[in-house]
C-alpha cells in the first residue's frame, strides 16, 4: 500500500517530540518507515534566573509543527490528514510543571536545564539512598517547598512537558514509565513510583501541613503498549487548528526523550545502550545487574517497558559547536562566499579528524549552562591554549568535538571502569552524528567501545515515539517491546559500526586528564565573568 493510501485511510502513525531547540513531527507507515515530517524551531528563555518555555510557546510550537507536517503531506501527496491510527507525544524529561485547581500552571515551566535545586537534590539523595539529580521533578518540588514558595500549597497536579501535552489532548493524567522515572524513582518490582520513597518524602514534609499528598498529585504510571486514552474533540482542535483532524485516535503513553532515543536505536534490551547527542547529551545503558552503590553522576531510570537503565546526563553538548560554526559562516560571508550550512558542518567536522589525537594540547569547555556532572551550577563557554600548543583549525575543531562528549566520558568511565558494566552494542543518534563517521569515531575513542549508527539516526526521538505508538496497535498478542522492535522495525539491522583505535583512545585519555585539571579554569571563568 502506498503512502498516499495509508494516510487517506487513516493508517498512518504520528510521533511528535519536543526537543530543546526543535519540535519535530514524523508520520510513519505500517512498516514503521517515515513518510512525512514537520518541524518548528524554538528556544528556551531565561526568566527571573530560571530556564523556561511559556505555555503559549508550547502550543504555538505544537500547532506550527503539525501545520508544517500537513503542508509536507499536501506537497508530497496532495491530500489532507483527517484520521490517524495512533499518536505519540514525547518531550524533554524532568523539570517542573505544577497545576492548580483551574488546571492552569502555577509557575512558569522549569526545565531540566535549571540547576537551582542543589539543596533539595542533596537532601533527597541522602534520604532515599538513591541519586536524585538536580533536574528531577521531585528535586524541583522539594526545592520550592524549602524556598517557601506560595504556590506549593495550591498544587493539584504535577507532571512533565510530555505528560502535560498528553493530558490536554486526551484528558488523561498518565505518564510513560521512562518519563515517570525522571520525576521520582521507580520500584523495579512494581513498575510504579517507589512507595517507600514516597512515604519517606511524606514524613519529611509533614511539618509543612500541605494540602496534598504526593500520590494524589502525580500522574498514573504506564508501560509501553498500555492504554493511555484517545484524542478528544478539544484535543484534536488543539493539535490541528485547521479542523481537519478527527477525534478518537488512540495515544500511547507519553514518554521522555530518553525513552524515545532507546526505541529509535533499538536499545531497550539488557546489555544494549545508546548515546543521544544534540543540544544536551546522555547515554543509556540497560543494566543486567544493580550498581554497587549510588553515584551522583549516574541516574537510574527505566526503558519504556520498565527495565532499569544507567543514565549519564550532560546539560551541554553541541550548542558551542553551533556557535563556532556560525562564526565561520560569518567569516565566509565577509569574503563573499556563499556556503551551504550543512556543507560547512561537514567540512569542519571532517577536518577535525586531521587533528592530533590529543588535540595538540588545546582545551575547550562547552558549558553554555551549568554542568552537574562536572560539579558546576553555572557555566561559561571557554577555549584555552598555551602559547606552544599546536593551534591549528583541525585541532581546534577536534577539541570542540571532544568537549561535546567530555563530560559524558567522565560519567561512563565509572560504569565501564569501576562497575565493570558490559554492553553488547552502543548506538549513537542525534545531530552530533550527522556527519558520517566523525562523531561516531570520536565517541568510540571516548568510551573505548565500538559505536553503531543507523541510517535512521537522524530521525531521532519523533520517530522513536512514533514507534512506541505503533507498538500499541501493531504488536502481536503478548509481544514484548524488544521483540517488536527486533522483528517488525529493525529486522536485524544494527547499523554501521566503528571501533576505537588505540591511538584515538590514548589521545582522548590524555585530553580528558588535562580537561579535568582545567576545570579550575572554568570555575574561575564562572566566578569572574558575569552572565548578562
Amino acid at each position: 500500500m502506498n503512502a498516499q493510501t495509508i494516510i487517506e485511510s487513516g493508517r498512518a502513525v504520528l510521533g511528535i517530540e519536543f526537543g530543546s531547540t526543535r519540535i519535530k513531527a514524523v508520520l510513519i507507515d505500517e512498516e514503521n518507515k517515515p513518510i512525512a515530517q514537520g518541524s518548528h524551531t524554538w528556544e528556551n528563555q531565561l526568566v527571573d534566573g530560571l530556564w523556561t518555555y511559556s505555555i503559549q510557546a508550547i502550543w504555538e510550537g505544537l500547532q506550527d509543527c503539525y501545520a508544517s507536517l500537513r503542508q509536507n503531506v499536501k506537497e508530497q501527496y496532495g491530500i489532507e490528514i483527517t484520521r490517524l491510527a495512533a499518536i505519540g507525544i514525547s518531550a524533554m524529561m524532568h523539570g517542573y510543571m505544577p497545576f492548580g485547581e483551574d488546571n492552569k500552571i502555577l509557575v512558569p515551566f522549569r526545565t531540566w536545564r535549571n540547576t537551582n535545586t542543589g539543596q533539595a537534590a542533596e537532601e533527597l539523595s541522602k534520604l532515599f539512598n538513591f541519586n536524585i539529580p538536580l533536574r528531577w521533578s521531585i528535586s524541583h518540588l522539594y526545592q520550592a517547598i524549602l524556598n517557601g514558595e506560595s504556590h506549593v500549597n495550591s498544587i493539584k497536579y504535577l507532571t512533565t512537558l510530555a505528560g502535560y501535552i498528553h493530558w490536554q489532548l486526551t484528558g488523561k493524567k498518565v505518564l510513560g514509565i521512562g518519563d515517570a522515572s525522571g520525576m521520582i524513582p521507580i520500584d523495579p518490582e512494581t513498575k510504579q513510583f517507589d512507595a517507600s520513597m514516597i512515604e519517606k518524602f511524606e514524613k519529611l514534609i509533614a511539618p509543612k501541613h500541605l494540602s496534598w499528598h504526593l500520590t494524589d498529585i502525580l500522574p498514573k504510571v504506564l508501560l509501553a503498549g498500555e492504554d493511555a486514552g484517545t484524542l478528544t474533540e478539544e484535543g484534536a482542535k488543539l493539535l490541528d487548528v485547521s479542523g481537519h483532524l478527527q477525534a478518537g485516535t488512540p495515544l500511547c503513553p507519553p514518554e521522555g526523550d530518553a525513552g524515545t532515543g532507546m526505541a529509535a536505536t533499538n536499545a531497550v534490551k539488557v546489555r544494549t545502550g545508546n548515546v543521544s547527542a544534540g543540544t544536551s547529551s546522555f547515554s543509556m545503558i540497560v543494566l543486567e545487574k544493580n550498581l554497587s552503590k549510588p553515584y551522583s553522576v549516574i541516574d537510574i531510570v527505566t526503558t519504556p517497558a520498565g527495565l532499569p537503565v544507567a543514565m549519564v546526563h550532560c546539560n551541554n553538548c553541541t550548542s558551542e559547536i553551533n556557535a563556532w560554526v556560525n562564526i565561520f559562516d560569518e567569516y565566509a560571508k565577509i569574503l563573499g562566499i556563499k556556503q551551504n550550512t550543512n556543507e560547512l558542518y561537514t567540512r569542519l567536522f571532517n577536518v577535525a579528524l586531521e587533528g592530533d589525537a590529543d588535540c595538540g594540547g588545546l582545551l575547550s569547555y562547552n558549558y553554555v549552562s551549568g554542568e552537574p556532572v562536572a560539579g558546576l551550577a553555572d557555566g561559561r563557554p571557554l577555549f584555552v591554549r598555551a602559547a606552544n600548543d599546536k593551534f591549528t583549525l583541525a585541532n581546534f575543531m577536534r577539541t570542540q568535538l571532544y568537549a561535546a562528549v567530555g563530560v559524558l566520558k567522565i560519567g561512563n568511565d565509572i560504569l565501564f571502569k569501576d562497575e565493570k558494566i558490559t554492553v553488547d552494542r552502543i548506538t549513537g543518534h542525534g545531530g552530533y552524528f550527522t556527519t558520517k563517521g566523525v562523531g561516531q569515531r570520536i565517541l568510540a575513542a571516548a568510551l573505548n567501545s565500538p559505536i553503531s549508527v543507523m541510517e535512521t539516526a537522524g530521525e531521532g526521538g519523533a520517530w522513536g515515539i512514533a514507534l512506541l505508538a505503533s507498538y500499541c496497535i501493531h504488536r502481536q498478542q503478548g509481544q514484548s517491546l524488544p521483540d517488536f522492535l527486533d522483528e517488525r522495525v529493525f529486522a536485524g539491522n544494527t547499523g554501521t559500526e566503528i571501533s576505537p583505535t588505540p591511538e584515538d583512545v590514548a589521545g582522548f585519555d590524555a585530553y580528558i586528564k588535562a580537561y579535568k585539571q582545567g576545570l579550575e579554569i572554568e570555575k574561575a571563568a564562572v566566578k569572574y565573568k558575569a552572565a548578562k
